[in-house]
């Protein structure tokens, strides 16, 4: 098949020539092209693997074949990450799988404010001075936005779907505005029972074998050193969530992990401390609880009694979010098959206030 090409009017778009199930994408700029299809052509791979197209290099130009479909949703993810390296960015295999992910939610009709079906992909971003993050699958879309829209956030579902480290994320960046005056961290300690006192070391040392995986997001966003002067300084709180009875937090952004093992009235004291200027943040993964058996999850409790309550919004991870490694996913669908978890608060990613 021979397609019409049609060239842009603008030097910085790609050049497409095409017919029904065919089109030739061409990139003007031969470095980024190279950079776009990967070495040995492995994101083309990939394209083809997700799709069930074929993509097939020629220099600067891609040459894809297959269903309607699939083509156009190749062609905006390529688009796309086309437009993040013109923008200085780089293009990593996760960035071509969130690509996908969301060019193949456009054409199911997700609707996502973040979207324009049959155009070109916007993803959500999270941005601090050291650290750009973007979206990678559409329900991580609508909690980013749900971050910056909502005053209450719970962000629930399966483990590596990223609800923590984009939490921390929006947080610093929140800090880095200067939106907020700090940041509070907290999760139950479940295993010492809140028992925290036999433990060496000041409270931060006690505490820290718990919090690791917000301290890994940290390290992340923002330099070593400022993270440890800002803890140094009270900007970074750790703070134990039998430590936060009576407490009003105002002008802070306050993160509660692993909010599944939290008791009904742990939960509730927990959210009643927000205070004048203050976001707060739940995450947690209603699967995983660890509580003594017979002791009801206060996440589980409250995405019953707060769906639909007004400024707070709650976004749901399934499997298909699950950004680590492909075989996590896989793992987390055995499980869940196995042990399955009754539906809480409503269905699908998101509750409607986002």
């Amino acid at each position: 098949m021979n397609g019409q090409e049609l060239v842009s009017s603008s030097s910085r778009q790609p050049r497409i020539a095409s017919d029904a199930n065919h089109f030739i994408l061409t990139f003007e700029n031969n470095r980024f092209a190279s950079e776009l299809f990967g070495q040995f052509d492995q994101n083309l791979k990939l394209l083809e693997e997700r799709l069930g197209i074929d993509a097939r290099a020629r220099g600067n130009s891609v040459v894809i074949t297959g269903d309607v479909s699939a083509t156009n949703q190749a062609r905006r993810t390529l688009d796309y990450l086309y437009d993040k390296l013109q923008k200085g960015g780089n293009v990593e295999r996760s960035d071509v799988e969130g690509a996908i992910r969301m060019a193949v939610a456009a054409d199911d009709q997700l609707t996502l404010p973040t979207m324009e079906k049959k155009a070109k992909l916007t993803m959500a971003q999270i941005s601090t001075r050291k650290k750009t993050i973007i979206a990678r699958t559409p329900t991580q879309d609508a909690y980013m936005r749900a971050l910056e829209r909502s005053e209450m956030v719970f962000g629930v579902g399966p483990a590596g779907t990223g609800k923590t480290y984009l939490a921390v994320a929006h947080a610093c960046q929140l800090l880095e505005r200067g939106a907020v005056e700090k940041i509070i961290l907290s999760r139950p300690a479940v295993e010492a029972g809140e028992r925290l006192g036999f433990l060496p070391g000041d409270m931060k040392d006690k505490v820290d074998p718990y919090l690791r995986p917000l301290y890994d997001a940290l390290y992340d966003m923002m330099p070593a050193d400022k993270v440890e002067r800002a803890i140094t300084a009270g900007v970074i709180e750790i703070a134990p969530l039998a430590f936060m009875r009576g407490r009003t937090l105002a002008n802070a952004v306050v993160i509660l992990d692993e909010a599944q093992n939290t008791t009904a009235m742990q939960m509730k004291m927990f959210l009643t401390r927000l205070g004048d200027n203050g976001r707060m943040i739940i995450t947690g993964d209603p699967s995983q609880v660890d509580l003594p058996r017979g002791i009801k999850s206060g996440l589980v409790e409250a995405l019953d009694l707060l769906t639909g309550v007004e400024g707070i919004t709650i976004v749901r991870f399934k499997d298909v979010d699950v950004v680590r490694h492909p075989l996590v996913a896989r793992i987390v669908r055995a499980y869940d098959a196995t042990y399955a978890v009754p539906a809480v608060g409503g269905g699908g990613e998101a509750d409607p206030q986002i």
